[in-house]
């Protein structure tokens, strides 16, 4: 997905300087040296929505929870809150760009990675960041298992959803010449 995502990025970003003139902020930041959870969605992954969801749903939920269990815990339903977000926005991309029923997949992948993520913080919290796994125990980890099974899986339902919007468009254009 990170491949597919940031070739068409490039591209992207590439024609929009070409045309207008416009440097576009880059998208990712190596998330393929992600040192734990924590270190790839809240700064190497999708950073622009990241900088979306954090000022609208995390600082919010956060200084809210701040009032009711105090600071030291207020980041954990403000992650999972952002998280749930996240997933909800996500399936209704797939929902309206795909026009297919959702099938809660996705959201939850996300609340799985909130949750991680949780605990990952809750860790750091219990022991007051003096305790952390060794970065070669923590990279492996963040990436995953199967990674390339996984990664072509992802290569695969990302070619079906390009083709089943294609014939989508294209039906629809069809549709309206021939009604014209």
């Amino acid at each position: 997905m990170y491949l597919a995502l940031e070739t068409l990025l490039a591209i992207v970003a590439a024609l929009a300087r070409a045309l207008w003139g416009m440097e576009l902020e880059p998208q990712f930041n190596e998330p393929y040296l992600s040192t734990s959870l924590q270190d790839f969605w809240g700064r190497r992954w999708n950073i622009m929505v990241t900088r979306i969801l954090r000022p609208t749903v995390y600082e919010p939920v956060l200084h809210t929870s701040s009032r009711v269990m105090g600071r030291k815990w207020a980041p954990l339903p403000a992650i999972f809150s952002t998280f749930l977000v996240s997933a909800i926005m996500h399936e209704l991309i797939f929902y309206y760009l795909g026009r297919t029923w959702p099938t809660w997949e996705i959201t939850g992948f996300f609340l799985l990675q909130g949750v991680a993520l949780m605990v990952e913080v809750a860790i750091k919290k219990a022991f007051s960041g003096r305790w952390q796994l060794p970065w070669i125990v923590t990279a492996p980890l963040t990436i995953g298992c199967k990674s390339m099974e996984r990664t072509f899986a992802e290569y695969a339902a990302m070619g079906s959803f390009v083709k089943d919007v294609g014939t989508a468009l294209t039906s629809k254009y069809l549709n309206n010449v021939t009604t014209v």
